[in-house]
């Protein structure tokens, strides 16, 4: 059973992913990346995780845009998968592509000065 949700949940990932970047025309959905979906095991939701660099602002937009899409991306998800009921959909921030940028940035920043540490001596 958890490898069928697993399955399931990847095929979502798939077909959002595309769905939002072919077909979606919203100028509020910049540059983002679907990083997971979760699924209940009834299939009646679907927690899409999406990911993007930007500010608080921008982030608010997009969640706007992808709440607006969402019916539209129900309905073409019902076209696509072979499943008997198209579940509910409801998008969430993922800070981890956000943190993984700031930790890469002070890894740098450590190694830079570790490096003009070395100079001094």
């Amino acid at each position: 059973m958890a490898d069928r949700l697993e399955r399931i949940a990847e095929d979502i990932k798939r077909e959002v992913s595309s769905i939002i970047a072919r077909e979606v025309k919203d100028p509020r959905l910049g540059m983002i990346s679907i990083t997971d979906v979760e699924l209940s095991r009834d299939l009646s939701w679907a927690k899409v995780y999406y990911s993007q660099l930007g500010s608080e602002e921008e982030r608010r937009r997009t969640l706007e845009g992808l709440n607006r899409a969402k019916g539209f991306v129900r309905s073409e998800l019902s076209k696509r998968l072979r499943i008997r009921h198209t579940p509910e959909i409801i998008f969430a921030f993922d800070p981890s592509l956000e943190q993984g940028a700031k930790m890469d940035a002070l890894l740098r920043t450590l190694q830079s000065s570790k490096g003009d540490e070395g100079e001094h001596e």
